[in-house]
């Protein structure tokens, strides 16, 4: 019977494969291009830091055409190691697109200076534009050059690997740096030292930016961005390649894409060789132009350092005893010596850690076979933990051997049992490969054990090929049946594409009906997922765990009536509660129960639609944390996207969009399917975080779906994107998607509006987008199923909707009074951010009635409770829309003279400003800080061509309003 359940729960989705679209991928390195950019827009200097390949000169491009695309006009160099002996060659690049225009303003001598400086004509007798006099002369040229190409608009500085500069240009940006002008930015980018090596001093880098300065290390790409690069490079690292290979390529480069590539490039040649594809226990190859380097440096250790270097690099989990025990009797000194060489990192707790993944790469490939074998046996003599042990016998065994192979089963056993699903799997294929072929049935048991093994890691590719292995060979019902349902479970949301398996697996399974139980069970996730039908799925999950129950098959029955338990919640079944009951009775099974289909994860979402939050989060926390300790990556993704959702509902944003996160860190780094991760990020970021990065994560999870026909998952993610939208103000677009959300959810069966939230939303853009009718007859179906199961919650979000209604249709005080009703029941219900929602959309009946003292009154209220939840984005707009009224009209934005729109922060200000307020008073009457005011002044004066706060009192009074 297999340990292996299909990895999805009906309520919370499922996974989705695919890459993501360009722009979704909210990683720290595009964090980190946003932040330097916001940064430049104010003025000052980014110091952008990285070791060689790591994509410097690709983020300021990327930096620099967002800021261009802004209004800022870009001057460029980009310096080589052959450029440093060349007097101002960086200088003459910067200026090469200033034209003889741009110097017309200097003096005489300033421009003769500058001119043959820049080669633009013969230097005057005697000068010398490097020291003395002249070079001052020559600063200052170059100074009022550059404030003359800022009258135009601001400017971008681009010094491109700063370490190649040469001396006079790099002593020209310093001055400029010393003597600051808040129209023109530099963004500078420095190489720095590789993984393991001392890093240089950055600081004279730093010198040539104006303050004030960031220094930002670029950050490694993740899975995901290595996987873009390899497609975009032509390398099938992308949609060809297994993904756990592309996760092993982004470990071995440390996220360096041009590391990465040169391995792909390695790797495809290999192919092209007719070599196949390296599995999970195989060396990737290690082309001569990166393993070169690597012995080079490796030379110049002592021979004591190198033995250590080659012992560690063997083992499976290198420790300082275990080395020590394995004969590297001057383990300290020499591990001291590796690591100011840097090829190995301090060791923490006494766990050796190489400082770059390539090193014991290089050394498993160039390394003499003898001298490897005699550090395996070294340390298969001196562990004393059964997975190290086994993984070195293995190495050492020349065939087939019964022993090695009773080993590495007990070796996967414990792996297993420490939670790590991908190393248990490793050794379990390893184990089927040495078991010798007299072994009968054990073999093809092991294949199977490692299979499985390899979906809890979710490395499905592994999982998919061991099973055909199986099925090619196997004759046993019992192996096929259980190979069946590993190619279902590695199908991921592509269930449609395996439909053909069914009749074949119940052909195999005969009437034997702890066969046929596991079928059942993945025949309902296809009737759900591919067919939408919660009715059909429902009766095969309840077939399914009657045939478990007869054939006393216990982990199949656990997660079959949980299975039934959810969709019956979802039909709205008065069961279901009995049920789950049912299933949480004992005798319990460990894996069902800690598994994220299983009825503890299911326990908690019946605890949500009775609107318990706060048990529902004490459950869930700690499932997560018993799937921490030990659990698949796979069952803790979807956990942490579960409590996502739960912080989010309790009004903790930050929390939820670090949760949010982490799960599809996890996804990558496993190489699980994205969709369900991309779909909490997009909830966590509407929440907490960007509206732009959530439309962004919502239509990559819709795009997933859709390409997947997964019936399943696609509503959820179509009800993500149209709230957004709705929210964003495009009711046209938000109604249109939610009714798509409406017309599947309908047809799958959903009778309890608890389970998917999208009522409200549906009837909100329905009233906003004109058609106040249809919105009334969703709200009143949704009232009736809320009714009649007691979801008093969801009761409070209908009333908010039932309010648009009514303002929907020129009825303001039933509106009014209707808001007023759900904001106090949905407090009470302890839903903070459905409350602030309702209460800015009192705050705009109210303004609309004329009654500007209880608008205000509901504006501060929920921006109270979107503050103290850190609903960034809510935030932003809520502070907009209660300022809006009470701004003095700005001037229409047309004309040379408005370069630029203003921004809402800057409309904010300027108006205040040409009321007389101080930037300490209008940041206490906006909630910014001094600061915040003081850059958006700053950008304002620049947009407006202003110089004083006079001036833009006088220009707002005196242009005509928009």
């Amino acid at each position: 019977m297999t340990r292996s359940t299909m990895d999805r729960s009906p309520a919370d989705g499922v996974h989705t494969a695919g890459p993501h679209p360009a722009g979704t991928h909210a990683s720290p390195r595009t964090a980190s291009c946003a932040t330097a950019r916001a940064h430049l827009e104010g003025g000052g200097g980014v110091l952008l830091t990285g070791p060689e390949g790591i994509g410097r000169s690709t983020a300021a491009t990327r930096i620099a055409g967002d800021l261009a695309a802004r209004g800022h006009r870009v001057l460029r160099c980009s310096p080589s190691p052959a450029d440093r002996d060349s007097p101002f060659l960086g200088l003459i690049d910067l200026l090469a697109t200033a034209g003889d225009e741009a110097l017309a303003g200097l003096g005489a001598q300033e421009r003769a200076v500058l001119e043959g400086a820049l080669l633009r004509r013969t230097p005057p007798a005697g000068s010398d534009p490097t020291t003395g006099r002249d070079a001052l002369v020559l600063r200052v040229a170059v100074r009022e050059v550059l404030a003359a190409l800022a009258t135009a608009g601001p400017l971008l500085l681009v010094v491109e690997d700063v370490q190649w500069l040469d001396e006079p240009t790099a002593r020209t940006l310093q001055f400029l740096a010393r003597r600051p002008d808040p129209r023109h930015a530099v963004l500078a980018t420095l190489r720095t030292a590789p993984l393991g090596a001392r890093r240089p001093d950055a600081s004279p880098a730093r010198e040539l930016c104006p303050q004030p300065v960031r220094t930002l290390p670029l950050p490694a790409m993740t899975v995901r961005e290595i996987a873009d690069v390899l497609h975009a490079h032509g390398v099938h690292g992308g949609p060809s390649w297994p993904r756990q290979l592309v996760a092993r390529l982004h470990e071995a480069a440390s996220g360096n894409p041009r590391t990465a590539l040169e391995l792909a490039a390695g790797l495809q040649e290999s192919v092209a060789s007719g070599a196949p594809l390296p599995d999970s226990s195989e060396p990737l190859p290690v082309p001569d132009a990166l393993s070169r380097p690597v012995l080079d440096r490796l030379e110049a250790l002592p021979a004591r350092a190198r033995h250590l270097l080659l012992t560690a690099g063997a083992a499976a989990r290198p420790t300082v005893d275990l080395l020590r025990r394995a004969g590297c009797r001057q383990v300290a000194a020499d591990i001291d010596t590796c690591v100011r060489h840097g090829f190995l990192c301090p060791p923490e707790r006494g766990t050796v850690r190489f400082a770059d993944p390539l090193t014991p790469m290089v050394l498993e490939a160039r390394a003499p076979y003898a001298l490897r074998m005699d550090a395996h046996r070294a340390l298969a003599g001196a562990a004393d933990d059964p997975v190290e042990r086994a993984h070195h016998l293995a190495r050492l065994a020349a065939g087939p051997d019964a022993a090695v192979a009773d080993r590495l089963v007990e070796a996967a056993a414990s792996a297993r049992r420490r939670g790590a699903p991908g190393t248990a799997a490793r050794l379990g294929r390893l184990a089927a490969r040495y078991t010798p072929a007299d072994g009968g049935h054990t073999g093809t048991a092991r294949r199977l054990d490692a299979a499985e093994d390899g979906l809890d890691a979710g490395d499905l590719d592994f999982a998919r090929e061991l099973a055909y292995e199986v099925l090619g060979e196997a004759d046993r019902p019992a192996d096929r049946v259980r190979a069946w349902t590993v190619v279902v479970d590695a199908s991921g949301q592509a269930m449609s594409e395996i439909a053909d398996v069914f009749p074949e697996a119940v052909r195999d399974a005969g009437d034997d009906p702890g066969l046929l139980a596991p079928l059942h069970y993945r025949m309902s996730w296809h009737a759900w997922m591919v067919g939408g039908s919660a009715a059909r799925a429902r009766e095969h999950a309840e077939r399914a765990a009657g045939l478990a129950a007869r054939a006393g098959d216990r982990r199949t029955e656990v997660p079959a009536l949980t299975q039934q338990a959810s969709l019956e919640l979802f039909l709205g079944r008065p069961e279901a509660e009995s049920t789950l009951t049912t299933a949480l009775a004992a005798p319990h099974d460990a894996y069902a129960m800690s598994h994220h289909n299983g009825p503890i994860y299911l326990k908690h979402r019946f605890h949500l639609v009775n609107d318990q939050l706060d048990v529902a989060r004490a459950e869930l926390r700690t499932l997560v944390y018993t799937l921490r300790r030990r659990g698949s990556a796979d069952c803790l993704s979807q956990c942490l996207i579960g409590l996502a959702q739960l912080e989010i509902q309790r009004g903790r944003c930050r929390q939820a969009l670090s949760t949010a996160r982490q799960s599809l860190r996890i996804a990558e780094r496993a190489g699980l399917s994205q969709g369900p991760a991309w779909y909490a990020v997009a909830l966590a970021e509407t929440a907490g975080g960007s509206m732009s990065q959530a439309l962004a994560a919502a239509e990559a999870a819709r795009r997933h779906s859709e390409d997947d026909d997964d019936r399943l998952f696609l509503p959820r993610a179509l009800h993500a994107e149209g709230r957004i939208r709705l929210f964003g103000g495009q009711y046209a677009s938000a109604a249109r998607l939610l009714r798509r959300t409406a017309e599947m959810e309908t047809a799958q069966g959903q009778g309890d509006p608890a389970t998917r939230r999208w009522h409200a939303d549906l009837a909100e853009a329905l009233a906003r987008s004109g058609a106040p009718d249809e919105a009334e007859s969703v709200v009143e179906r949704a009232r009736g199923q809320a009714v009649r199961l007691g979801r008093a919650g969801v009761l409070a979000v209908l009333d908010r909707a039932a309010a648009a209604i009514e303002e929907a249709r020129g009825g303001l005080e039933a509106a009014a009074a209707g808001y007023e009703d759900a904001a106090a029941r949905l407090r009470a219900a302890g839903y903070p951010l459905e409350e602030a929602r309702t209460g800015v959309a009192l705050g705009r009946v109210r303004r609309r009635l004329g009654e500007e003292g209880a608008s205000h009154a509901a504006y501060a209220r929920a921006l109270r409770v979107f503050t103290a939840a850190g609903a960034r984005a809510w935030v932003a707009g809520v502070r907009a829309e209660r300022d809006r009224a009470g701004e003095v009209p700005l001037p229409r934005l047309d004309g040379d003279a408005w370069p630029e729109r203003l921004s809402s922060t800057e409309r904010s200000v300027v108006a205040r400003v040409a009321q007389g307020a101080t930037n300490r008073e209008i940041a206490a009457g906006l909630t910014l800080s001094v600061k915040t005011v003081e850059a958006a002044l700053t950008r304002a004066y620049r947009k407006l061509g202003a110089k004083s706060r006079v001036e833009i009192a006088r220009i707002v009074m005196t242009r005509p309003a928009a």
